[in-house]
Parts: C-alpha cells; structure tokens; sequence
C-alpha cells in the first residue's frame, strides 16, 4: 500500500523540474488544474497529455512510477466517470432502465471527467515528486506573504501544508505495520461482507490515531526544544530566485493557455 501511494513523496534527482524555482512549479500546478477545465474537446486534451509527459519526462522519474501511483485511486475515478455516464442524458441513448441511462453525451462526458481527473492527479504527483516539502512550505510563503499585511497567518498556513505533505507516507507506513499485526493475530480484511471490512478497519483506525497524536506532540516538543517561534524574526537559509528557466515555463503556461483558448472557441 505506501508503495503505491506516491503523494507527498520527494525523489530528489537532478532534473529541469527539480531545478524550477517552487513558486514557479506551484504557480504553474495551480494554472494547470485551471487550464484543465478550458478543454472542451479531445485536441484539447490530447495537448494538455503531451504537456503533462513532457514534464514527466523532464522529470527524468519514470512513467511507471506515476501509473503505479494512481491505483489507490482508481475506484474513485471509476465512480465519478460511472456517475457521470449512467446520469448524463443527451444525444443518442444506448440503454435506458428508470433513472439510468446511457447515451453518447453521457459517454463523452464520462471520458472527459477521466481524463481531467488524471491530468489533475498527475500533475500534482509531478509537484510534489520534484519539490521537497520545505521548498513547498518556502514557495507558499512567498507566494502568500503579501496576504500577511491584513494578518493572514501565511507562514502558519505553509508549515501546516507542509508538515501534512511530509507525514502522509509515513502514516501510510504506520498503518501497514498495524495491518501487518492485526494479520498475523488471524484478521481478514479481504474476506466477508462489506460490513465485515468495515469493522476490521475499526482496529487499525484507534492505534492509527494514536500514535499520529503521539507523533504531533514530539515535533511540537521538538519544534520549542530549538527555539520554534513563528515567522515573526525569522531568516532563512535557503533563499529563493527565478530564473531563466522559470521564465520559459511561465511563457510555456501562456501559449499553452492561449492554445487552449483558441481551441474552446472554435472547435
């Protein structure tokens, strides 16, 4: 299981995506999801693939890793995309049985949702494959620094952000080793019926929470051992600059977006 899960994980490599300042991978991971929605037609999404493999070939990470990584979401996407397609009505209908249906608008739709939930999973798996979460939490408080003048707590926000991206692999970790003993003591959580799953979960979730308590009150135990005060007189000692390839990524997302555009208005 915390194989497959690769969210929150960093694979730190020396790559063109790895050298990309984070506020410009997170700015650009924001204008991605949106430009996601602006496809209309499959043109459209057959470029916004060819962006995402690009920058996953960039990455120097192998695709493998990446399909891997989407397993553990693969019935979510299967319910939303079956959800689409039996109460989307329109076109020419297939099948028709009381409130479900299928018809050829519910069937584009269903590929279209697929597609763009992938694109969406992906692209944040690339963001945070090629940026470590300190760089996440660094970039964020740039990016939402000027919101401190009205007392937004920006640097509060990130260091949560980051300390939840930091710490998914490892209750993941966690988890599979309080599964690992619950097996070994004679629980199936694979057999019975679904009420039956449900309450061989029941004993993984109390130690699961347990020790994520156990584990907040360490780091925060840690965290007032050095000295943790907040932002307020803070320095930092990885400072932040773009550069040239910043530049032509922001460009890339410009033409990319106007492509898009283009394609929305007249196909």
């Amino acid at each position: 299981m915390n194989n497959q899960l690769i969210l929150g994980r960093y694979i730190p490599l020396n790559s063109l995506i790895h050298e990309l300042d984070p506020r410009t991978k997170l700015i650009g991971i924001f204008a991605f999801i949106l430009i996601v929605f602006l496809a209309n037609s499959w043109p459209a999404y057959l470029l916004l693939l060819i962006s995402l493999f690009l920058a996953v070939k960039l990455s120097q990470i192998d695709l493998k890793f990446f399909l891997q990584g989407i397993r553990p979401m693969v019935w979510l996407i299967l319910f939303t995309v079956i959800f689409q397609v039996l109460f989307t009505q329109g076109g020419t209908t297939y099948f028709s049985w009381g409130i479900f249906s299928i018809s050829s608008l519910g069937l584009i739709n269903g590929a279209y949702i697929f597609m763009r939930l992938l694109l969406i999973i992906m692209s944040s798996t690339v963001l945070t494959l090629t940026t470590a979460p300190l760089e996440i939490a660094d970039g964020l408080e740039h990016l939402m620094r000027p919101l401190a003048k009205i007392g937004f707590p920006a640097h509060e926000i990130a260091l949560m952000l980051s300390i939840a991206l930091r710490y998914v692999p490892t209750l993941m970790d966690e988890a599979q080793k309080i599964m690992n003993a619950q097996r070994a003591r004679g629980v199936e959580f694979d057999q019975g019926t679904l009420i039956d799953r449900v309450r061989a979960i029941v004993p993984i979730l109390v130690p699961l929470f347990v020790s994520a308590f156990n584990r907040a009150e360490e780091m925060a135990v840690a965290m007032e051992a050095r000295g943790y005060r907040g932002a307020e007189g803070r320095t930092k000692y990885r400072q932040l600059f773009f550069t040239r390839i910043d530049l032509y990524f922001v460009a890339y997302l410009i033409v990319l977006t106007i492509i898009l555009v283009i394609l929305r208005w007249f196909l």
